[in-house]
C-alpha cells in the first residue's frame, strides 16, 4: 500500500474517533486539541512507515511533537471546565438537525484534510532517502525556533493576562501583542515555514511548499485572524490597536 494512502487511512480514523469522542462529550471544541495532536501522529506514523528512517525524519518528529503536545495541552487547559468554545455553539444552533452531519464533515474530515496537507514538509520528509543533516536543516531549525517562541510566549502572556481579574475586558496590549496581534499565529506559521526549510534536503521538498502557505492562508484569510478579529472588534480599544499594531508579522 503507497505511503501517502496508509497516511491518509490512518488519519481518517483518527478524526472520524475524535468525531466519536466530541458527540459523547458533547462539545465539538475537542477538535482544536485534536488538531496538534494529529501533527504528532503523522510525523510519527510516517517515519516508522519509512522505507529508510533517517535523523532528518528523527529531528522533523522532536520539533512537531515540541509543538503539536505543547498546542494541545494549551487548548485543553485553557477550555477545561469552561463551555464549548462560542464559534462551535453558534454553529450547534445554527445547524440544528444536520449537526452531526456537518460536524463530522466540516469540522472533522476537512480539519483532516487541512492536516495532511499542511503536514506535506514532515510526510516528504519520511517519504524519501535521507541524506545527513547539512546547512538547510539547521537554517530550517532555526526559523523553527523563532516561531516556537512566539506562539509560547505569545500563548502564555496571553493567559496570564485573562487569568488576572483586573483585566476583566481589557485588550492585551503588552508583551509580544506590542509588536504583533496575533504572535501566536504568527509564530504557529513560521515554525512550518522553518519545517518546509528542513524539507528542502529531500527529493520533491520544494513541491511541500503548499504546506506552509496553506497554513498561513488558513490563519491569515480564513479562520483564525478574520474570525478573532470579528469578535475583538466589541471592544472599544480595538480600533486604536488595529491602527498602531501589525495583524501578522512582528513590527516595532
Amino acid at each position: 500500500m503507497n505511503h501517502f494512502a496508509i497516511l491518509g487511512a490512518v488519519l481518517f480514523a483518527y478524526m472520524s474517533l475524535w468525531f466519536l469522542a466530541s458527540v459523547a462529550m458533547r462539545r465539538n471544541d475537542v477538535a482544536d486539541v485534536a488538531w496538534g495532536l494529529g501533527f504528532v501522529l503523522m510525523a510519527w506514523i510516517s517515519f516508522l512507515i519509512s522505507d529508510a528512517p533517517g535523523t532528518r525524519g528523527i529531528l522533523a518528529g522532536v520539533l512537531v511533537s515540541m509543538w503539536g503536545l505543547r498546542l494541545a495541552w494549551h487548548i485543553h487547559t485553557r477550555n477545561r471546565g469552561k463551555q464549548e468554545d462560542y464559534r462551535y455553539r453558534e454553529w450547534r444552533a445554527a445547524w440544528g438537525s444536520w449537526f452531526y452531519l456537518r460536524s463530522y464533515a466540516q469540522i472533522y474530515l476537512l480539519q483532516g484534510i487541512l492536516l495532511f496537507i499542511i503536514a506535506l514538509p514532515i510526510l516528504v520528509i519520511n517519504a524519501s532517502p535521507q541524506a545527513p543533516l547539512g546547512p538547510l536543516d539547521l537554517i530550517g531549525t532555526a526559523i523553527w525556533i523563532i516561531g516556537f517562541l512566539f506562539e509560547a510566549i505569545g500563548d502564555a502572556q496571553l493567559s496570564s493576562f485573562m487569568q488576572n481579574p483586573a483585566n476583566r475586558g481589557a485588550l492585551m496590549q503588552s508583551g509580544l501583542w506590542r509588536y504583533t496581534r496575533h504572535p501566536n499565529y504568527f509564530g504557529e506559521a513560521t515554525q512550518w515555514w522553518g519545517l518546509w526549510i528542513i524539507a528542502l534536503s529531500a527529493p520533491y521538498g520544494s513541491v511541500a511548499i503548499i504546506g506552509p502557505i496553506a497554513i498561513t492562508i488558513l490563519i491569515t484569510k480564513v479562520s483564525g485572524i478574520p474570525l478573532l478579529e470579528k469578535k475583538m472588534e466589541a471592544n472599544p480599544a480595538f480600533a486604536d490597536y488595529k491602527k498602531r499594531v501589525s495583524a501578522f508579522v512582528p513590527f516595532l
